[in-house]
């Protein structure tokens, strides 16, 4: 089949484009900046890439079918050929990924608000490393598996992220809903998304949709500890497995510690010790990450003793780009990229980074860029995580004149409320202008080690590779 995917460059898409190659379809597609690495990727793998949206050139080009990226919208020149036409069928991403694998497929998809990149990648990860061959499709940039994308063989399971956000502009479900569990992880639960969903009770509303669809011989994976997921009741159509650091789990995390070297725990399943875990990812969260995963993949290949699945490669786990990535690593300073980009994730990396990282000055550079952090909707909680920072720096709000005023994260509030707590934060016009502050603070210290952390899940206009340039010594 000859397959036309808009907004191809996306991580998402790209991956998916490539798993359809992979599968011997013919693809080509569009993107409004053809980009890379993906670009790179896709034009490697034989893929035809073009520039921005022609509905001349995609009538001429005349695919048999079109994958809509969630980015399009109603008034894209391509859309609305489609929409006026009929001509060719089009399909939402994760239709498309249902109809061409996950349909014959066992799937783990892995779900929740934060850690869903770095615990798709840890089960593909072990799933390889115990010597099988599963699916995967990873909705980031991993260093283990090595890859994004991977078809797998037919009776190995298939791994996803399960993004919660709504699927296309056609289509306002949650892209889990297409992707057919078999096994469901719960990773945890927030508010977020606040351009889709009204409060907690709404997103409750549609992870409990993609529960319902987990089958009687399946199993949900939860996070015992997270109340908003307690919240869900007893699931009582399918198996429910709980992981956490109560004794009332039935996986238990348990001695974690973390030092400048690296972080350990225990893992100890229905009573009985399972492994011990030595590693380099940073804090509880990862911990948490690791030990979801683990018994996703352990309950995939040994549903009745799961302990048989083999923990030792975590030991190698190196992560996913772009997730407490360590950029520059001198005696004097440390330099991290992170994509956190909610108040939770910010807090706890935040905190594991004063164990990793000791006597160091902690600076937190946050660009307010996703539909949610750009409000004031969760302000109270950012001012409370970046107030675990010795220094902040608050990027420009991302598209501040689609926000009403009064609507939009209030950055001279934060600014002065962490001068409260003995924080000294900074804000500038430019990101070009905030980050000659950042660099000229950094300058001045010549005393103590320091942490720069930029939390982003943009490009923060490119202050974070210049100023790696700067200081990687």
């Amino acid at each position: 089949m000859r397959i036309y995917f808009m907004g191809i460059c996306g991580t998402a898409m790209g991956n998916a484009a490539l798993l359809a190659r992979a599968a011997g379809h013919e693809v080509l597609g569009a993107d409004s900046g053809v980009y890379p690495p993906m670009s790179t990727v896709l034009a490697a793998a034989g893929i035809t890439l073009h520039e921005g949206y022609d509905p001349v050139r995609l009538e001429k080009l005349a695919p048999e079918l079109v994958v809509v990226g969630n980015a399009m919208s109603r008034g894209n020149a391509e859309v609305e050929w489609l929409l006026d036409t009929r001509a060719i069928p089009f399909v939402s991403l994760p239709a498309f990924l249902y109809d061409a694998v996950l349909s014959v497929r066992k799937n783990i998809v892995i779900a929740g608000t934060h850690g869903k990149t770095t615990t798709t990648a840890l089960t593909a990860f072990l799933l390889r490393a115990n010597g099988r061959d599963p699916g995967f499709l990873i909705g980031g940039v991993p260093l283990d598996p090595p890859v994004g994308n991977h078809l797998g063989t037919a009776g190995d399971p298939f791994v996803i992220e399960g993004d919660e956000y709504d699927s296309a502009f056609f289509d306002k479900r949650s892209k889990f809903i297409h992707y057919a569990p078999h096994i469901a992880v719960l990773n945890n639960l927030e508010f977020d998304h606040a351009d889709i969903f009204r409060d907690v009770p709404d997103v409750q509303r549609t992870f409990l949709h993609l529960t319902r669809i987990v089958p009687r011989n399946g199993w949900i994976v939860l996070n015992g500890d997270d109340a908003n997921l307690k919240a869900l009741g007893p699931l009582a159509w399918t198996r429910v497995v709980r992981v956490g650091l109560d004794e009332s789990n039935d996986l238990r995390i348990a001695g974690f510690r973390e030092s400048a070297e690296d972080a350990s725990f225990r893992l100890i399943w229905q009573g009985k010790p399972w492994a011990e875990v030595k590693w380099a990812l940073s804090g509880l969260f990862n911990a948490r990450n690791a030990t979801m995963a683990a018994l996703a993949a352990g309950l995939a290949l040994f549903p009745d003793d799961p302990t048989k699945l083999k923990l030792d490669a975590l030991a190698k786990f190196r992560g996913v780009k772009r997730r407490q990535e360590l950029l520059v690593n001198t005696p004097k300073l440390k330099v991290v990229e992170d994509f956190g980009h909610h108040p939770t994730a910010l807090a706890e990396t935040l905190q594991s980074f004063r164990a990793r990282f000791p006597g160091h000055i902690i600076h937190a550079a946050f660009e307010p860029r996703s539909n949610t952090s750009r409000t004031k909707v969760l302000q109270a909680a950012f001012l409370r995580a970046l107030g675990f920072a010795d220094e902040v720096y608050l990027g420009a709000i991302a598209r501040p004149e689609k926000l009403k005023p009064e609507e939009r994260f209030d950055v001279e509030a934060v600014i002065q409320h962490l001068a409260t707590q003995g924080v000294d934060a900074y804000t500038a016009p430019t990101h070009a202008a905030l980050l000659d502050i950042l660099q000229g603070n950094v300058a001045e210290e010549t005393e103590r080690p320091q942490l720069v952390v930029f939390f982003t899940n943009g490009s923060f206009d490119g202050i974070i590779g210049k100023f790696v340039a700067v200081n990687k010594g």
